[in-house]
């Protein structure tokens, strides 16, 4: 059941590099890095000493003290973003049957931090040390739970988790669940709060964060040649999805559509992506075959672009080889070079900037990209954005497991 349109109604984004949805898109024109030294606890013994941070935050500004204090961090942010989208996208829920609105929202990690502050109350003093919050705190479906609860939302309500890819899978059920015709709106996107020293220690072990400590702003570099791993990043974002009559009846600012979602797997191995990309290029042309649109007509790519070397490399792949000439004509940057990547958020949050992208006809850069690597050959917009008219763009995000997913945006004509 493919008539019914989806538009994007609202946004909300908390970042590294900006704190609302006007600041953080903002920093990205201005090509700002939010990587810094970790602040949260003693990273003196680790290889990575840095990541990039949420600064500057008040929870209690969103929640209230005694609430807040029964929640973990991706759950604030999740929440503060939600009131965001949710402000911004104008809706008065009073005149609305809240049956027909859900909440899809994802977290790869979950609850890390609460985990680790609940191990180390049970090894101090026992069992009798685990509060009676924990469980609610820590699971990663609790976040969607939180928002339909403030908000009284009653239709679809359900967690995605599925690492890195996590989001843009929550943007792509969303967009569904409007198409067929189970909800009219749908609060979508994903949050992360992962900096803690299980999630910076596991990385580390598993080399797959950079170690520059002494350059941290500049550690994030997606398709250059010494890029050395990912900068580890937090925060959320949120996309109030419409179905399009909904949203023009009610006199809605409609930042772009929705027109398809490509998603795959890889079937290949838990953390490489096979070669030449070869499911991100099943994922784009998913995507595009949905959307009814052709390669060519595709201005510009939010890529995973994640620093790593696998994955930059795998990525331009998959994009040369399904867009063929025409990758060259194309716009394409990693936004995680300034917001570092944001694990099961960045789906949103990139989603958020892609249709920022549309919306101001602007490119955001790929900052530090010195040298590209020699098999990174695209324009990858480096250090400095650019105008352009974009009518097609797509948002993709791949995670460990082999999960990908490609969301097609476009923008909006009246």
């Amino acid at each position: 059941m493919h008539n019914r349109r989806v538009a994007v109604t609202g946004l909300g984004a908390l970042t590294p590099i900006g704190n609302n949805t006007n600041d953080f898109w903002q920093a990205l024109k201005e090509g700002k890095s939010g990587a810094g030294p970790i602040t949260y606890f003693d990273a003196s013994n680790f290889a990575t000493q840095f990541a990039c941070e949420v600064k500057n935050f008040n929870v209690e500004d969103y929640i209230e003290k005694k609430a807040a204090r029964r929640m973990d961090p991706f759950t604030h942010y999740a929440i503060a973003t939600a009131i965001m989208a949710m402000e911004d996208s104008g809706l008065n829920l009073e005149n609305e049957d809240k049956e027909r609105i859900g909440v899809v929202f994802g977290s790869g990690i979950g609850g890390m931090d609460t985990f680790e502050k609940q191990v180390i109350a049970f090894l101090d003093g026992g069992p009798r040390k685990i509060s009676p919050f924990f469980v609610p705190m820590m699971i990663s479906d609790i976040a969607a739970g939180q928002i339909s609860i403030k908000y009284g939302l009653k239709g679809p309500n359900y967690a995605t988790t599925s690492a890195c890819a996590t989001s843009s899978h929550a943007l792509a059920d969303a967009f569904f669940l409007i198409q067929r015709g189970s909800a009219d709106i749908i609060v979508t996107g994903g949050s992360e709060a992962a900096i803690t020293q299980m999630s910076i220690g596991g990385f580390n072990a598993s080399r797959a964060i950079s170690t520059w400590n002494d350059r941290p702003t500049e550690a994030s570099r997606p398709f250059d040649k010494d890029r050395n791993g990912f900068v580890m990043g937090e925060g959320g974002g949120v996309l109030i999805l419409e179905e399009l009559e909904h949203a023009k009846a009610r006199g809605a600012n409609i930042y772009a559509e929705i027109i398809g979602a490509g998603l795959t797997g890889d079937a290949f191995h838990v953390t490489a992506p096979p070669p030449e990309g070869e499911g991100a290029f099943r994922s784009m042309r998913e995507a595009l075959r949905d959307g009814g649109i052709k390669p060519e007509q595709v201005d510009y790519i939010n890529a995973h672009g994640t620093s790593t070397p696998l994955n930059d490399e795998n990525e331009t792949a998959a994009i040369k080889n399904l867009f063929g000439e025409h990758a060259y004509k194309m716009a394409i940057s990693s936004t995680k070079s300034m917001t570092g990547h944001l694990l099961g958020a960045a789906g949103a949050v990139e989603a958020v900037a892609t249709v920022l992208a549309i919306k101001n006809s602007f490119v955001p850069p790929t900052i530090n990209l010195d040298e590209p690597d020699p098999l990174c050959d695209l324009d990858y917009t480096p250090k400095v954005g650019k105008e352009r008219n974009i009518e097609y763009a797509i948002s993709n995000t791949f995670g460990f497991g082999g999960h990908n997913a490609s969301l097609l945006f476009k923008k909006y004509n009246g």
